[in-house]
């Protein structure tokens, strides 16, 4: 009882699909969880739903549930996931219909409330926390399946059922969020996506998926099962915790985590201990993701090869525009070309175009078409790397807010019994983030220096939240840490990283995790599925800032 072990088995919808099975033959687990829901995600179930009221959910879950849900229930590990996404009940009942099917007695409890009423969006869902989960394995629930909760919430709900815990354990459950946070995407805390990943034993070929050992006090171990690829240092975990974060307080429903108390220390091989977690109230709003169809999109992309590049693509620019009209227009130049080559794709830039409008039929087959066209009639050596195609739907997420108890938070149990969750009766009031933290100098390094990529001294790891991305970037060593802080300014990042010097940028410090890390506000746009950039959900972006050179201090080792 003095242990609680979770295993993560899905970071995403379309995560490896043999990954449950892996986890649940690899070794002892009591829990097993598996999130499936995004930002994007949810726009695909609510399109989904539309074409068929009955879906909804993450319909790969219940292919993968016929082939585990035996071994779990013979070796009593209970399944938590949020693959229930828009219809938590349908998937309940999908789940009861395979365990007849196969000739399993399964109890099934689901969470329901996050909806939210709103005519105008295609979905509309809060982020429920962690408490109807624990209600439905206190009724003695073998699986759990819950619609839009914080990806945290799998592994807390488990947690606050097995050690007791109340709203009043503040530590205990802001521990947990942090385990939660850094298994919830699989295999990046294992060593997936990882700046360092040709140190890792297997050169990141099959990163093993995580397991979060918890304490009843909230601390806990990270590792993953013996057999299985990749590594748990204390840097694949720092990667995983700067990952999609704000500032230093990671606003949850059920607890406000100060990530500058986090504590990391390898204990083992493959085994780090987080530690020193402080909690505080929670908000009294809940984040609510709301998803819109924006309308229609199509692209295609011009080859531009040799010489007078911006006289090709300005050609093309003004063609297009005579065809289609100017609205919606978008016109991207990758100079991916090299000058006196003898290879035509080295030679080559690319010219990508966009359309996006509420008009079907003018960003379908009128656009492409009037591309098309132009393969005899425009710039020397015209090609295209795509044939016309129609438009496609894109989506626009935005984020709003509502208060805690206008949200109606439910446990079905397996027995059908219906407990409303009650939300916090102590709250923070916070909204948002707090103040950022600047860095403390800034000025001209006093340091003597070398010329050098960035990532020879430091990590990074990015991501999206809606519009917005986030970059943390942590420093390998201490002695590295003071010129790190000191030296990557929000000013500084503008100039390695021009496309972010007109946006709003936040700046946060992380000094236990000898880490800052970025909020980079509208980079992205209405979001990834609205997105027109080469990296929509800026992905790549910290990788793009450590292969900047810049002056390195001479006497910190690469």
């Amino acid at each position: 009882m003095s242990v609680l072990r979770i295993g993560n088995a899905s970071g995403f919808y379309g995560d490896r699909f043999a990954a449950w099975r892996e986890m649940l033959d690899g070794g002892e687990l009591d829990v097993l969880t598996g999130d499936y829901l995004a930002e994007l995600t949810m726009l695909i179930l609510g399109r989904d739903r539309m074409r068929d009221p009955s879906l909804g959910y993450a319909k790969t879950f219940l292919r993968q549930a016929e082939g585990v849900l035996g071994a779990a229930l013979d070796r009593g590990v209970t399944l938590v996931t949020n693959a229930g996404g828009l219809n938590p009940a349908g998937l309940a009942d999908a789940i009861r219909s395979l365990g007849d099917r196969l000739g399993l007695q399964v109890r099934v409890g689901y969470v329901e409330g996050d909806a939210i009423q709103r005519p105008d969006a295609l979905t509309a869902n809060a982020y429920l926390g962690a408490f109807g989960i624990a209600a439905c394995l206190d009724a003695g629930a073998d699986v759990v399946v819950t619609g839009r909760v914080t990806d945290a919430s799998l592994a807390v709900g488990p947690a606050i059922a097995r050690f007791g815990w109340t709203r009043d354990d503040l530590d205990a459950l802001a521990g947990a969020t942090v385990a939660g946070h850094l298994i919830e995407c699989g295999a990046q805390v294992t060593g997936g996506n990882f700046s360092f990943f040709t140190e890792l034993p297997d050169g990141g070929h099959r990163p093993g998926f995580p397991i979060a050992e918890l304490h009843a006090d909230g601390s806990s171990v990270l590792t993953k099962h013996a057999s299985t690829g990749g590594a748990v240092t204390v840097e694949t975990v720092t990667a995983q915790l700067l990952y999609e974060v704000g500032g230093p307080d990671y606003l949850g429903p059920d607890v406000v985590t100060r990530l500058d108390t986090v504590r990391l220390e390898q204990e083992g091989p493959d085994r780090v201990r987080v530690s020193g977690v402080r909690g505080t109230p929670p908000p009294d709003t809940l984040k609510v993701g709301v998803n819109n169809l924006g309308g229609f999109r199509n692209s295609m992309t011009f080859v531009l090869c040799g010489l007078d590049i911006p006289a090709k693509a300005a050609l093309v620019r003004a063609q297009i525009e005579e065809s289609v009209g100017t609205e919606g227009l978008e016109f991207t130049l990758a100079r991916t070309d090299h000058p006196d080559t003898g290879d035509t794709e080295a030679a080559s830039a690319l010219l990508h175009v966009h359309l996006r409008d509420g008009d079907k039929s003018r960003a379908g087959r009128a656009f492409s078409a009037a591309a098309v066209e132009l393969a005899l009639a425009s710039y020397p050596g015209c090609t295209l790397t795509t044939l016309p195609g129609d438009a496609t739907p894109y989506g626009v997420f935005t984020a709003d807010a509502i208060a805690q108890d206008a949200v109606e938070h439910v446990a079905v149990l397996p027995s059908g019994e219906r407990v409303p969750i009650p939300p916090p009766t102590v709250t923070s009031g916070l909204e948002g983030t707090l103040v950022q933290h600047e860095a403390l100098t800034g000025g001209p390094s006093l340091h003597a220096t070398r010329r050098g990529p960035l990532g020879e001294l430091v990590g990074a790891r990015s991501g999206d939240k809606g519009g917005d991305a986030n970059l943390g970037v942590w420093a390998r060593t201490d002695a590295t840490w003071p010129w790190l802080r000191d030296w990557l300014t929000a000013e500084r990042l503008a100039e390695l990283l021009p496309e972010t010097a007109s946006l709003t940028v936040e700046r946060y410090e992380l000094p236990n995790l000898r880490a800052v890390n970025f909020v980079i506000r509208g980079l992205l746009g209405q979001g990834v599925a609205a997105s027109t950039r080469f990296d929509p959900q800026a992905k790549a972006l910290g990788e793009l800032l450590r292969s900047r050179v810049v002056d390195l201090p001479t006497e910190a080792p690469a």
